[in-house]
């Protein structure tokens, strides 16, 4: 800077950015990422190529730099984990902590907080409850019913996925499209309005509400608005390509001022769509914002080039997509594997032996403990044959997904007493805990409770008050229920009045209310646990400054809580393994119809096919040293055996980044694709002579006496098919093939004899019930022949 310039504008002029730790270590575009500090930026990351490492570069480079105060600066992220290492991580590169980040969070905990600030102008008190699904879906149900309508022809459920969906897209009730009107029968946006008019009687929001009311909030009131865009001089958001349109509509209002936003995410990793995320949000970024940065992220420091690869090959089938090529330094690795199984234990059968062969070394490479292993599905019924596998080889495990602490019923129980406490508005609750445990009270004393309330125009507490009070209650029920108004009324005056106090408040609650008492007489096995859950919610307390600020907790954060202990294989979905690494993934059942999923194809078409096509590229690029994929010739879907089909993606690999370990023969013959008259996939022609030799040098893995009859049988049957069908590596669906002409039996019709074939379905004339069509596995050859069906 020029000695010659005035002081004054020395003084007012921005510093050069200064150099720290935080730029070290960084590759030329994730530098170029951090120091493009000015105008709207998308940094196109990749699967593992340090996307959180560069934002939160970016965020100590802006504040190094005194670009902007930590109260200055808008970091939104999806879940409060992300957040909390975006802190701890700013910190680090800082060199001490960074105070007063008020608003680093997800897109709800920041709408929160926005919400409370100016919740009146939302018809609201900032004292407000937030309602989680249950509670929703139990509000939408008292509409129904009071709108006459047949709850069980239109559930309450599915009003709560529209009026969701309607929310995500940013539609207040008077702002539905008219297209949109024929929902629930017609009765949907009236119905909306209802609800919407309820909740602001309970004083509460639902999870739609936190960023609905602030985007109302926005477009009606300028000054509000631009009051937040000089406060918010830098907005950087994590994962933009799970957005909605009601995220996407907040984040432009607040960012069209100064347009110093920068936006991370990779659209090859957009999986959320069924929950409304829109994958065109960063598609279309640089339409959004004319002349952005757009730097892309290529460099990956997880998995290996085959593993890299074969994910490339199969994302570049999207349409869809802005592209990139991801490249990595480590070394080449293990090629992606891939294994056809007979059916889907048999499949859990190798991938434990896999496992625990990982473990022991004995797999030709480091060995991998059953910590580093994850086993990813596409839809959770696959994890029961896991589960039974592990249990009886004694394998530890976990579920990640599973039933959470806060969904227990005696948590949710107490977290209505809670949640009375705080907003004595709130009439769900009440209606939840006034007969928990019994007091006396049956339907008629609450829809007494109810008309008082009505009557008077108060909540349903103050409605049991007035009933209580005028003895419209008689007898030990009106007693219990004036003895539970007054317990509440104390407990929210030491809530408001002792806010530090909230734990001890929290056990009085319990012990007052004779909640926990009612489950220490309890007789039953589970009340011990219940009990020691009661315990740990009250211990959770202590961590938050307040009753309210634990509730906006719980509302806001439903994580599994991490599991110490032993060493454990992880067992969880596609969709939730977004994020996570491991040395060795497991990716079974892929298979037309689960894997791309046939519901996603029905409803979403090319759409829903690119987006199931973006999972695979999620999980493939989860693994770090080792990627396997299998998949079974017959699978057990809703209680019901049916035959499969390998998965398209299978064909979309790359032949030469990929190592096939079926052994010959086992879904060889007629039984295979070809004797259908499919084509086999190339990967899966790659030869027999290769996969002798794998099954030669892995001939401990099928070893097992279930493999040796599996196999004997399969010989039995190779013997009398023809020699060319016999070089089959893979078959694609595994089910009993009957020629015409061949004598069937029928547990239902009886004997009869194949007249034609179309796929497993069979033309059948039979003996005495006359010509059928019957489907292959539910009939046996009638000359004792080997054909059976599974």
């Amino acid at each position: 800077m020029s000695p010659d310039l005035p002081l004054s504008r020395r003084a007012a002029a921005v510093p050069p950015a200064p150099s720290g730790p935080w730029l070290e270590g960084l590759n030329p575009a994730q530098r170029a990422a951090v120091e493009a500090l000015e105008g709207p930026v998308l940094m196109l990351a990749g699967a593992g190529t340090g996307k959180t490492r560069a934002l939160t570069a970016r965020i100590a480079h802006l504040l190094a730099a005194g670009r902007a105060r930590p109260n200055e600066i808008l970091a939104v992220t999806f879940t409060n984990k992300a957040a909390r290492e975006m802190r701890d991580r700013i910190g680090r590169l800082l060199g001490r902590a960074v105070e007063g980040m008020p608003w680093v969070g997800t897109f709800h905990a920041i709408g929160v907080k926005l919400l409370r600030r100016h919740a009146e102008l939302a018809g609201l008190k900032a004292n407000f409850t937030i309602l989680d699904t249950d509670d929703q879906v139990r509000l939408l149900r008292q509409l129904i019913q009071a709108a006459g309508i047949d709850e069980k022809r239109w559930p309450a459920r599915q009003l709560a996925h529209v009026i969701d969906g309607w929310k995500n897209r940013a539609w207040m009730p008077d702002s539905v499209p008219a297209a949109e009107h024929g929902a629930f029968d017609g009765r949907a946006v009236s119905l909306y309005a209802a609800y919407q008019a309820r909740l602001r009687d309970l004083n509460a929001a639902d999870f739609g509400d936190l960023l609905l009311h602030c985007i109302r909030i926005f477009r009606e009131h300028d000054d509000v608005l631009e009051q937040y865009r000089r406060w918010f001089r830098y907005i950087l958001v994590d994962e933009y390509q799970d957005t909605n349109v009601a995220q996407y509509v907040w984040l432009r209002l607040l960012a069209d001022g100064h347009r110093n936003i920068c936006c991370v995410g990779d659209d090859d990793q957009s999986i959320y769509g069924w929950r409304g995320a829109e994958v065109g949000n960063i598609l279309r970024f640089e339409t959004d914002f004319p002349g952005a940065t757009v730097i892309r992220l290529e460099q990956n420091y997880r998995s290996t080039p085959h593993i890299l690869a074969a994910a490339s090959a199969l994302i570049s089938a999207n349409q869809g997509r802005l592209g990139k090529t991801l490249w990595t330094e480590i070394g080449e690795g293990e090629k992606v594997r891939l294994i056809g199984h007979w059916d889907a234990e048999e499949e859990a059968r190798w991938i434990g032996e896999e496992i625990e062969a990982m473990a022991r070394g004995t797999r030709g490479m480091d060995p991998i403990r059953p910590d580093g292993v994850a086993i990813l599905v596409r839809a959770s019924h696959q994890m029961r044959a896991f589960e039974d596998r592990f249990l009886t080889i004694g394998l530890p495990y976990r579920v990640i997904g599973g039933p959470r602490f806060y969904e227990r019923q005696e948590i949710r129980d107490a977290l209505a007493y809670l949640r009375l406490v705080v907003s004595p508005d709130d009439d769900l609750a009440f209606e939840r805990i006034v007969n928990v445990p019994k007091r006396g009270l049956g339907d008629k004393a609450v829809q007494t409770i109810q008309v008082a309330a009505r009557s008077n125009g108060v909540s349903l507490l103050e409605g049991a008050r007035i009933a209580a009070e005028t003895r419209l209650i008689p007898g030990r029920g009106g007693q219990a229920l004036r003895e539970l108004v007054e317990a509440v009324g104390r407990w929210h005056r030491q809530a408001v009045e002792e806010p530090d106090t909230h734990v001890e408040l929290a056990q009085q609650i319990l012990d007052e209310s004779g909640y926990t008492a009612m489950w220490q007489a309890e007789k039953s096995p589970d009340a011990a646990g219940r009990l020691e859950n009661l315990k740990e919610l009250v211990k959770a307390l202590e961590g938050f400054d307040s009753l309210q600020g634990f509730l906006e907790h719980v509302a806001l954060v439903m994580e599994n809580e991490a599991e110490g202990g032993e060493e454990k294989v992880t067992i969880m979905t596609l969709h939730a393994a977004k994020g996570l690494e491991f040395p060795a993934v497991f990716l079974p059942g892929w298979e037309e119809g689960l894997f791309p999923s046939q519901r996603s194809l029905d409803e979403g078409g090319l759409r829903g096919l690119e987006e199931e096509r973006r999972l695979a590229y999620v999980g493939l690029t989860r693994a770090e040293r080792v990627a396997t994929i299998t998949f079974a010739g017959n699978r057990r879907v809703h209680g019901q055996w049916q035959s499969q089909m390998p998965s398209r993606f299978i064909d979309e690999l790359p032949a030469e980044h990929v190592e096939v370990l079926t052994p010959p023969g086992l879904y060889g013959g007629a039984y295979g694709a070809a004797g259908m008259g499919f084509a086999a996939s190339p990967v899966l022609r790659m030869g027999a002579e290769s996969a002798l030799h794998e099954r030669a040098a892995r001939a401990d893995v099928y070893a097992s006496p279930g493999w040796r009859r599996m196999q004997e049988r399969q010989v039995a049957r190779m013997g009398r098919e023809p020699a060319e069908a016999r070089g089959l590596v893979i078959q694609g669906t595994a089910v009993p093939v009957f020629a015409p002409g061949a004598r069937v039996f029928h547990q239902k019709f009886g004997y009869g004899r194949v007249t034609g074939a179309e796929g497993d379905k069979l033309d059948v004339a039979f003996e005495k019930a006359g010509p059928k069509k019957v489907v292959a596995r539910f009939v046996t050859a009638a000359d004792g022949s080997e054909d059976v069906p599974f």
